[in-house]
Parts: C-alpha cells; structure tokens; sequence
C-alpha cells in the first residue's frame, strides 16, 4: 500500500471514530477541537483535519468564539476556506434559530434552565445590552417572546409603564424579564435589582406575576428566583402600601431615561 493510501486509511479510521463517539455519547464525549474537527471533515473529505481544527481554537480561544468569526476571517486559516467557513456559521445560525423556535413552540416554561437554553445563544454575544421579555398564560405556556428595551439598564417610569401595557395586551398571566450582560458576568448590579424589584411591584398590581428575571454572561446566568429574590420583592411589596411604591418610581423617574425602548 503507498504511504498516501495508508494516511487516507488512518484518517478515515480516526474520523470514524470520532463519529462512533459523537453518535454513541454525544458531544460530551469529544473534546472543544475534536468538535472543530469533525465538522471539518464533513467539508474535507480527503484531508486531515486536526491541525486546522487546533489552529482554529488556538486563535479563536474558546469553541464558542470559533462559531461566532466572520466568514471571512474563518476561511483565511490554513484548511478551512470558504465552504468550511460558511458550514461553521450556518450550523451556529440554525442552532441559534432552532432554540428559538423550540422556546416559542414549547408548552411549558419549567424553570430558569429552560429559559437559559434559549438566551444563550440569542443573547450572550451581543456587545450591546437588550431587555426581553417572554410572555406566558395560565399554564406558563409560552404567548409570544420580545425584545422590548435596547441599552443600558436603566428606565425611567415610562418604559416600565410600557413593559406593563404590553403584558396587559399580551392577555399574559404572568412574564419572565432577562437581559444581557457584555462584559460576560451575570452578576447583578444595584440598578439590576432595584429593576427587578420595581417590576414585581408594578406587575403584582396589574396581577401579572413575574416569575423570574434572569442575567445571562458568557456561559453562564444569574437567575432572581432562584436566589430567593422574586419571593423577597413579593413579600417587601404585601407589606408597602401601592402609594409609597409610587412615589419611589416617580422619584426614579427623574434620574432614569437611559434605556431605549425597542419599537
């Protein structure tokens, strides 16, 4: 056998492998370049991938990053060019699109979890902040998901009046709010809570329940409810009268105004 059938041998068997982990275990089962690299090979048929694979990791720095490159700047590396590039960010566009979709179409919201399943790809690479909203009906099924505030995190009464308008004319029982932080840690700030607060207070008047803000980083998120915090706000609010909670936003209201409501 000639040395270049044998290196085709060997890659195909290497390749084969790869494939019988993927199908067997799933992608838990191969490391971030072995990833890299499987998908190559479904571009590159005939050709060893690996080296390509690491050099791209290498540069990019996390697998998550890989998938995010330009087009452009993915098929400068040295065994990837076009077809591979474009291969690499269709697959994260569609999984992008079908966590989406599955969010939308899904029966029930269950927990913070299912949430974050969804707005990590949606949200965490975005160098701006966007405030969503997720709609939901008596059973917690999904009516419909918005971005509704584009910005810094900071409203003025108006805005909140309108995340109320808009939940009122969803017909929504209840909602979920979350946003995103750039700088890739879902710790909460001061303005994060004091938000968060105000909008259980403002939706508990309506009888619209707020069941969760959630902050999504990099590869990770920070959710209200599950620190116990929506069940703090709630028990602070059914001790304050509506009056003081008025007079709080309205004070508010002069300093707020940075946030830029999504038409």
């Amino acid at each position: 056998m000639s040395q270049k059938k044998k290196d085709y041998a060997t890659h195909d068997g290497h390749r084969g492998r790869l494939r019988e982990r993927f199908l067997e275990r799933g992608l838990d089962a191969l490391r971030d370049d072995e990833i890299i690299e499987l998908l190559l090979t479904l571009g590159t048929p005939r050709r060893d991938c690996k080296a390509p694979a690491r050099e791209l990791l290498d540069k990019m720095g996390s697998l998550r990053r890989v998938f995010e490159t330009p087009v452009e700047e993915l098929s400068a590396i040295k065994g990837v060019g076009p077809s591979n590039a474009m291969a690499i960010r269709l697959i994260h566009e569609v999984a992008r699109k079908y966590l989406e979709t599955r969010m939308t179409e899904s029966t029930f919201l269950t927990g913070s979890s299912d949430v974050y399943d969804y707005l990590r790809h949606s949200m965490r690479d975005l160098d701006i902040e966007v405030f969503k909203v997720i709609y939901l009906d008596t059973r917690q099924a999904v009516i419909s998901v918005e971005d509704l505030f584009v910005g810094t995190m900071s409203y003025n009464v108006i805005y909140l009046r309108e995340l109320l308008r808009k939940a009122l004319n969803s017909n929504a029982a209840s909602i979920v709010v979350a946003h995103n932080h750039p700088s890739g840690d879902p710790a909460p700030s001061p303005e994060d809570k004091s938000l968060t607060r105000d909008i259980v207070f403002s939706t508990s008047l309506i009888e619209v329940k707020l069941l969760d803000h959630v902050i999504v980083g990099e590869d990770c998120f920070y959710s209200f409810a599950d620190r116990g915090l929506i069940e703090v706000f709630l028990r602070e609010f059914r001790r304050n009268p509506s009056m003081t909670f008025f007079k709080e936003v309205a004070e508010k209201g002069l300093k707020w105004g940075k946030g830029k409501p999504q038409s």
